[in-house]
Parts: structure tokens; C-alpha cells; sequence
């Protein structure tokens, strides 16, 4: 790919041309020179004799779906024609007549005046067409050297990157947040679990730090994808390119593209920017699904290790106690539906020859209701880990049953010169006797543990505490308190060290 500076200045510009509702508009908005059509027929008509049937008309329309990228459309279009005035393909007054009416196209779809057309199949033509029956046959040269092919790509992307922005601000919001309770419950004792049982004791402000990391690998995913989705297919017009002289960098740069797509026939084709965009939607939403389990369980009775907010549970029709985790339960079920958009596309590229193909029409959905989910589960669980209230001695009480400092009595044992293994076996026999008797490790008398070694002594104790144990693993990664604060500090810096350009936030 070639690689481009990025005009800002120029990108800013264009963007308020759709944004400035106070922009003030030159005469040539309102008609031009030539005579004015109202566009009845398809735009694409002339080779066909015989009018579309009916069911066809409303099988193959997207504009019920598309029509979300009026935006993109119109600012592609707008940048489009500014190439075309550039290049001489256009007269300034014909581009400055196309942006104006574009601009008032946008202004009635913002104000709900537009009326969409079935008929016309999709937002390119919808657009198209309202511009021609405003400012007459000038509207109809704002398609040449254009197809609808790199058109809709380029809308997708421009799409794909505002709303990477997007959830990058609200997967920052929750990451801040995960970072700030971690940090107040750093000396809080949990128990940690393998295979859902006790294992050893960890503070809960390190299991949210695992929480934290998963998230940062997400960011680091999503800063990453948006590198490959923000290259320019427009010029690539249906699959060849075009015998006109357009200025593919001229446009990419008013655009905020990094880069021009630089294969015609993989332009209009390519979609493994949303496949990309889809597998960094369904890790992510996989590590929320894992949260997800991880709070169901938590706030239920048998744990009782956390109170989640009244805002984000739900009760029961016939069972009045009831305060049932609605929220992550419904993000850890949702995790399934993206997880179907990613094979859906992955099913729909697998099988098409070059270049562009009527198949692809199908990508839109599966993107759109991701992106729409994956937005609704990151403000939900951004908005819910403050609200969480926190059972500190539920969680110490359960860290303290289940023998969770066995492995500290193993490690006491290896210091006093014997072989792993020999410890292993020791206080695998002292745990069995802890069954029997119903007694912690640390509740045992000197005595009763001797009984088991006498390597053992009366300092045995300082490692049986939860304290000691968590406090034992004082190195980066660890669970000692400080070593929490610290990790919590790195990960603040890491954060803002993944970083989406802001150009990707200024279409609304």
C-alpha cells in the first residue's frame, strides 16, 4: 500500500462540510443551468428492457440496512467531487453545486424529511438520485469515474473507522474503571481457583488485574485493526480502475486515509477488514463473557462474593427475593451471536472468484449488529464495575477454607531442605487429615503438624496466614499488595500507550 501523510486540515474541512449546520450555502445549491429530472427509472436502466420484478426489487434492496452510512456516503461523495473539480473533470461551480446539495441531502435525512426508496435499492442510489431531482443533470456527473463497487467499500470503512473510535473511548472508560477497583481492593483476600476450586490466596485487586490484561490485548487488537481498515478503495471504480486522470492520494487525503488500496480487484473485494474487525469483536467478547461468569457466580448465594448495583439486575415475576445478574448474562449470551457473525462472513468470503460479487451485499448486517452489541455490552459493563460493592470478609472467609495455603506449607518444607516432591506428599497427608478432623492448615496445633514433619517449627505459622501467603509473592506479576499497586500503575501507562487516531471519532 502506498503510504500517505494525513492532511488534517483538509480532513477537518471536509467533515464540516456534513457537520456545520451554519455553513453558509452559495446559490448554486439550489438549481443548476441545465434542466432539472426527477428520476423515476433505475439509475442503471438503459441495457434492460424489462422492468425489475417486484419480489426481486425488495430481495436484493440493502437500503433498509445501508442506509445507516448516509453519512459516509455523503462525505465520500463530497470528497469525490472535490477530486473531480481538482483533476478538471468538473467545473468548481458543477463541484460546488454537488456539495451543496449534498449537504442539504444530509440535512433532510437528519431531520427525518427524507423519503427512501425500495426502488432505488440502496443509499448510494437513494442519494444519488435526491441530487440529480435537486440540482439537475450536475447530479449526474458526480458518478463518473466511480462504481458502486469501490463506492460502498469506501463507505464501510469510513463507517468501521468512526465506530472503532467509538468503542475504543467506552474499552478505555472500562479499563480506567477496571483499574481503579483493582487498585482500592489490592490488599482484598480471595480465594484463587483452578478448575472452579480453591487453590491458593490472591487479592482481588490481581484477579481484576487479569481482567485488565485481557482488555489491553483487545485495545492492542482493535488500534491494530484499524491500520488495515483505514485504506482507500475508491478509484478502483467496478474492478479495473478508470480511464480518467483522478488523483487517488488527492482524495485519500481529504478523507484521513493512511494509505490507497493498491490492486484494483482486491479493493472492491476485500472484506477481511470486518473479518478482522469480527475476530477482535468476539475475543473481546469472549473475555467479557468470562467476566460475565465470573460475576453470576459471584453474586450468587452460594458465593455471595460481590453485590452487583440494583441498576443493572432484574427480579422475578413469581419469586419476590429474587435479584437475578440479567446484565452479564445476557453479555455472556449474546458472546454466541458475534461469535456467528464471524463465521458468517467467513463463510461468505470463502467461496467468491474476483472481484466484487452480489454476496457481499451480506456483510452489512453481521457488522452492523456487532458493532451495535459490542457497543451496548462495553458502556453496560463500563457503567456497572463502579457500582460494584464488594463483600471483603465473604471473600476472606471463603480464601481461608479449601486449604488454599497448602502449596506455602510445600515451599516452608522445600526450605527446610527437602526434596518437592517429599513435601508434596507430606502435606497432601496433612490436608487429608485436615478433612477428616475439619481443620484449616492453620488452624492445626505445632504438634498435629509435626506429626506430618519435623522439619516443621513454630515459624510454620507465618506462612499459613493469608496475609503471608499473598504477601510471599512480592515480585512483578505476584500477588502481594504492592506488586498490585505497581502492576495497576504499568498498566495505566500501557494504556495510554495504544492509541486509535482521534480522525476516527469525528463522524457522529
Amino acid at each position: 500500500m502506498r503510504r500517505l501523510r494525513r492532511d488534517s486540515k483538509n480532513v477537518i474541512l471536509l467533515y464540516s462540510f456534513i457537520l456545520n449546520d451554519d455553513m453558509p450555502m452559495s446559490d448554486s445549491r439550489k438549481t443548476d443551468s441545465g434542466t432539472t429530472d426527477t428520476i423515476t427509472d433505475k439509475l442503471w436502466a438503459g441495457r434492460f428492457t424489462a422492468p425489475t420484478d417486484a419480489f426481486v426489487e425488495t430481495f436484493t434492496a440493502s437500503v433498509g440496512f445501508d442506509k445507516r452510512m448516509y453519512r459516509e456516503d455523503i462525505i465520500g461523495s463530497i470528497a469525490h467531487a472535490s477530486m473531480l473539480a481538482h483533476v478538471g473533470v468538473l467545473t468548481e461551480r458543477e463541484r460546488n453545486t454537488i456539495v451543496n446539495g449534498l449537504q442539504d441531502i444530509c440535512l433532510e435525512i437528519e431531520r427525518n424529511e427524507f423519503a427512501w426508496s425500495t426502488e432505488l435499492e440502496d443509499v448510494h442510489m437513494n442519494i444519488e438520485a435526491r441530487l440529480t431531482d435537486r440540482i439537475g443533470v450536475t447530479g449526474k456527473k458526480l458518478h463518473t469515474g466511480r462504481s458502486r463497487n469501490d463506492q460502498v467499500a469506501t463507505d464501510i470503512r469510513l463507517y468501521l473507522r468512526s465506530q472503532i473510535g467509538r468503542i475504543n473511548l467506552t474499552l478505555q472508560r472500562l479499563i480506567d474503571g477496571l483499574l481503579d477497583l483493582a487498585e482500592r481492593e489490592a490488599d482484598t483476600i480471595m480465594p484463587g481457583f483452578t478448575h472452579l476450586q480453591t487453590a491458593q490466596p490472591v487479592t482481588l485487586g490481581h484477579h481484576l488485574l487479569a481482567w485488565c490484561e485481557m482488555l489491553l490485548r483487545d485495545q492492542a487488537r482493535l488500534a491494530d485493526c484499524y491500520k488495515r481498515v483505514n485504506v482507500m478503495p475508491l478509484g478502483a471504480a467496478a474492478l479495473a480502475g478508470t480511464t480518467y486522470p483522478i488523483d487517488r492520494p488527492y482524495t485519500a487525503k481529504l478523507l484521513g486515509f493512511d494509505a490507497i488500496a493498491e490492486n484494483s480487484l482486491d479493493a472492491v473485494s476485500d472484506r477481511d477488514f470486518v473479518i478482522e474487525f469480527l475476530a477482535f469483536a468476539a475475543t473481546l467478547m469472549m473475555h467479557l463473557s468470562r467476566f460475565s461468569e465470573e460475576l453470576v457466580l459471584w453474586s450468587s448465594a452460594q458465593f455471595d462474593f460481590v453485590d452487583l448495583g440494583d441498576s443493572f439486575c432484574t427480579g422475578s415475576s413469581i419469586m419476590p427475593q429474587k435479584k437475578n445478574p440479567d446484565v452479564p448474562e445476557l453479555v455472556r449470551g449474546k458472546t454466541g451471536r458475534i461469535y456467528g457473525h464471524l463465521m458468517s462472513l467467513l463463510t461468505l468470503m470463502k467461496g467468491q472468484p474476483l472481484a466484487y460479487n452480489k454476496d457481499n451485499q451480506e456483510d452489512k448486517e453481521p457488522l452492523f449488529d456487532t458493532i451495535d452489541n459490542l457497543k451496548g455490552c462495553l458502556r453496560l459493563y463500563a457503567d456497572m464495575m463502579p457500582q460494584i460493592e464488594v463483600k471483603t470478609d465473604n471473600m476472606r472467609e471463603a480464601a481461608r477454607r479449601g486449604f488454599s495455603t497448602a502449596t506455602d506449607l510445600a515451599d516452608y518444607l522445600v526450605r527446610k531442605n527437602l526434596p518437592f516432591r517429599d513435601a508434596h506428599e507430606i502435606v497432601g497427608k496433612a490436608v487429608r487429615f485436615g478433612v477428616d478432623s475439619d481443620k484449616d492448615l492453620s488452624e492445626m496445633s505445632l504438634a498435629e503438624l509435626k506429626g506430618f514433619s519435623d522439619a516443621i517449627d513454630e515459624d510454620v505459622f507465618e506462612v499459613l496466614t493469608l496475609e503471608g501467603s499473598v504477601a510471599a509473592r512480592n515480585h512483578p506479576g505476584g500477588t502481594a499488595p504492592g506488586q498490585v499497586r505497581a502492576a495497576v500503575k504499568r498498566a495505566r501507562l500501557r494504556r495510554c500507550e495504544i492509541r486509535v487516531p482521534e480522525l476516527s471519532c469525528l463522524a457522529k
